[in-house]
């Protein structure tokens, strides 16, 4: 699994978190860090082949960015396929705000975790969507 924020996020708690959260469930993670351009997301994409890529937004600005980033990702014909999701504080509106889920749906992402949902849908995605080789290789 591969664990980023978008490119104008310099939180790092965050990705720690998920980092630590999806080591325990079994999964081998990649941690690229905060501020990461879409450019090193793609390039670390195709380096890491991960089987997931996490993207976490704290600041607010995930929708944006992360839109962006996914429709670079998804023009790129060896990442197309690449599941991708994203989560977090996706708006400077807050959790009472709109969701952003159709509009981050629609830009290419496979799933959306809004702020204040918590993390058991996210953990509960994780688990149904691992592919099989990871779930018979003892490390669950």
């Amino acid at each position: 699994m591969l664990v980023s924020s978008v490119s104008s996020d310099s939180h790092t708690w965050n990705l720690v978190f998920l980092q630590l959260l999806l080591e325990e469930m079994g999964h081998e993670v990649t941690n690229i860090g905060s501020c990461v351009p879409d450019e090193l997301l793609i390039e670390e994409c195709r380096r890491v082949r991960p089987d997931l890529v996490v993207i976490s937004s704290v600041n607010g600005h995930g929708a944006l960015d992360g839109s962006r980033a996914v429709r670079r990702l998804r023009a790129q014909p060896d990442l197309r396929d690449l599941p991708v999701v994203i989560g977090g504080k996706l708006g400077v509106r807050g959790a009472d705000a709109d969701s952003y889920g159709p509009e981050l749906l629609a830009a290419g992402f496979d799933a959306v975790f809004e702020d204040g949902a918590g993390i058991a849908e996210f953990r509960r995605y994780v688990d149904t969507s691992a592919r099989p080789e990871l779930l018979t290789s003892g490390a669950r």
